[in-house]
């Protein structure tokens, strides 16, 4: 991986800055800030997968945000340049985008400690997801035969209804929001989710620090409210299956506790609901 993302640098003309680099998931993909020919600082990020599986939705995320969904209002970095090649059945895609200075608000994606984030930071984040949600896109992010299948596993209710699908991010945590001013990194993965998507997975990422979940469903009403259910659930669902493969332990606690409300709420609305007949 090093290897190939020194000769990406040097195919996009970018000088890397040394000491500074970032593994992803796995070490599936590598970041380290770069400078441009021109001084401008950049970010160099390298991904790989076997060649015969470098397509789809994660594969081709950047190039297609970069197309569909502009800067965001400045809160999504500028794609600059990307670079392929292939090696040993092995294909690894360097993507080069504006480098953003702010530092992001936890090393990984859970969050560890309180953050004191003022009014504004939640109207950003809230007004730019408003705006990334009415962007059209044939993407999907969440498919209904995962929600089908994962749901009754992991939460134990019939996978409710999605009644408004919307234009996620769909991996927003807060190892991928910075602080003043908001940026939103990593945008691999965007696309078609039920609506509440993304507060769910923020929430769901807070739960370890309870003042700061209960803040960001203040932020995001959405998530007390019926139309929501199906995202929580599939967000619940999601993290519950990386806990069964043994990542994320601290949270397994927590979303099985959030689970329990799902089921109760499912419950609830059932109930609440006229006979078919």
């Amino acid at each position: 991986m090093r290897a190939h993302h020194l000769r990406a640098a040097h195919a996009l003309g970018v000088e890397l800055e040394p000491g500074n680099e970032f593994w992803g998931w796995a070490g599936r993909t590598l970041g380290a800030p770069a400078r441009t020919a021109t001084g401008r600082p950049a970010w160099l990020r390298l991904t790989s997968a076997p060649a015969d599986r470098a397509t789809g939705k994660l594969w081709d995320g950047a190039a297609t945000a970069e197309l569909a969904l502009g800067n965001l209002g400045g809160r999504r970095p500028a794609l600059l340049g990307m670079h392929d090649t292939t090696e040993d059945a092995t294909a690894y895609r360097a993507e080069l985008s504006a480098r953003i200075d702010a530092p992001v608000l936890s090393a990984t994606p859970d969050l560890h400690q309180d953050l004191d984030l003022p009014d504004a930071w939640w109207r950003d984040l809230t007004d730019t997801l408003d705006l990334l949600a009415a962007v059209p896109t044939d993407r999907i992010a969440v498919r209904t035969q995962y929600m089908g299948r994962a749901i009754p596993r992991f939460i134990g209710i019939p996978a409710p209804a999605a009644l408004c699908w919307t234009t996620a991010h769909a991996d927003l945590h807060w190892a991928n929001l910075t602080a003043a001013p908001l940026h939103i990194l990593d945008w691999e993965g965007w696309g078609s989710a039920p609506a509440g998507f993304d507060a769910a997975m923020l929430y769901a990422y807070s739960l370890r620090r309870p003042a700061v979940a209960a803040r960001v469903r203040t932020a995001f009403p959405i998530l007390a409210c019926r139309d929501a259910l199906a995202a929580e659930a599939t967000v619940c669902a999601m993290l519950l299956q990386t806990v069964d493969r043994g990542d994320n332990p601290d949270l397994a606690g927590p979303l099985r506790t959030w689970a329990a409300e799902l089921r109760a709420r499912a419950s609830d609305r059932l109930r609440a609901e006229p006979p078919s007949w």
